[in-house]
């Protein structure tokens, strides 16, 4: 099958996965709830629809944000979760919180974006562009370290029991609750920082033949980096302003795309980016319907989720070594 009939797959995937969206819950609402006069448009306008664009949203920008990151660490374990930038993006927001500022999203999200550019940089000074895989997981250890141990003492210090319940409950990743003025947040940000993502594919392809080929093509790798950081800040850090951290999704996409769509790193973004928000809108769709009063937070089941794909990874990788 031909690339662009493979995409077309994926968007077709997209729509299913977000109608599915749509119609799933503790209660099944049948697509004809949209129409005008019927009492239940207003769960489907107000609560579904803006939760399901939420969900693709950031499924998208983080499917892309991990394509790029194994793209430009040329480590295929590399995530914005484990590589600790979503830590710091988290850090970011909860100091915000802290600070009495949470009630504008918009500060929460700078903060979030201040966290997850930091991140990047940090890890750049830590493991280096041509580290090896278990430098990067070390040094993306490190920072998850600092931001978790960071952000427990910010909860610790926090002024009511109250705060500290809604820090804790945010920091597990979900979209509960969330809505039309989280999606006006996240979605500027994760569209320019996709874009400034999918502007680097020539630039990632050029550096998996190593740095000196990559720089006699003219690829400046001081502004590529600054770029990237840049573009993950802005998917990253506002993803996890709304949502919470939401891991695993950057680190199993481009790893279930490559066979169909091949390791150059141009030719996986954009693939990623549409198996991000299906994974997403599929995972969300799934933990609203577990059982009891409650749902299961998306971070939680990602974890749940992801965490058995890691290690298959690095016992395949093992392998390899041996």
């Amino acid at each position: 099958m031909s690339r662009g009939g493979k995409l077309a797959l994926l968007c077709a995937g997209v729509v299913l996965a977000f109608v599915l969206a749509l119609l799933a819950g503790k209660v099944w609402v049948p697509i004809g709830g949209m129409a005008s006069g019927d009492p239940r448009a207003i769960i489907m306008m107000d609560l579904r629809l803006p939760r399901a664009l939420l969900a693709m949203t950031i499924g998208a920008g983080l499917g892309l944000s991990g394509a790029a990151l194994q793209g430009y660490t040329r480590n295929p374990l590399a995530d914005p979760a484990i590589l600790g930038i979503s830590a710091l993006a988290a850090l970011g927001a909860v100091t915000a919180i802290f600070l009495g500022l949470g009630a504008s999203g918009e500060i929460v999200a700078a903060f979030a974006m201040a966290g997850a550019a930091l991140a990047v940089l940090l890890l750049g000074l830590l493991a280096g562009r041509t580290a090896s895989a278990v430098a990067f997981l070390l040094a993306g250890t490190v920072l998850s370290s600092l931001a978790g141990a960071l952000t427990a003492l910010l909860i610790t210090l926090a002024p009511n029991p109250f705060a500290t319940s809604e820090i804790i409950n945010w920091l597990m990743g979900a979209l509960t609750d969330r809505g039309w003025a989280e999606l006006r947040i996240a979605a500027p940000l994760v569209l320019a920082g996709s874009l400034l993502v999918l502007a680097q594919g020539r630039a990632l392809d050029a550096l998996t033949l190593g740095e000196v080929v990559a720089r006699s093509l003219g690829v400046d790798l001081a502004r590529l980096q600054w770029m990237l950081a840049v573009a993950l800040a802005f998917t990253v850090g506002g993803s996890v302003a709304v949502t919470g951290i939401v891991g695993f999704v950057g680190l199993m996409v481009p790893h279930m795309l490559r066979p169909f769509f091949g390791a150059e790193p141009s030719r996986l973004l954009l693939p990623s980016a549409l198996g991000g928000a299906l994974l997403v809108l599929v995972a969300d769709s799934l933990v609203r319907l577990t059982p009891g009063a409650g749902e299961l937070r998306l971070g939680v089941a990602m974890a749940l989720i992801g965490a058995p794909f890691f290690f298959a990874l690095l016992a395949r990788y093992r392998r390899e070594l041996v």
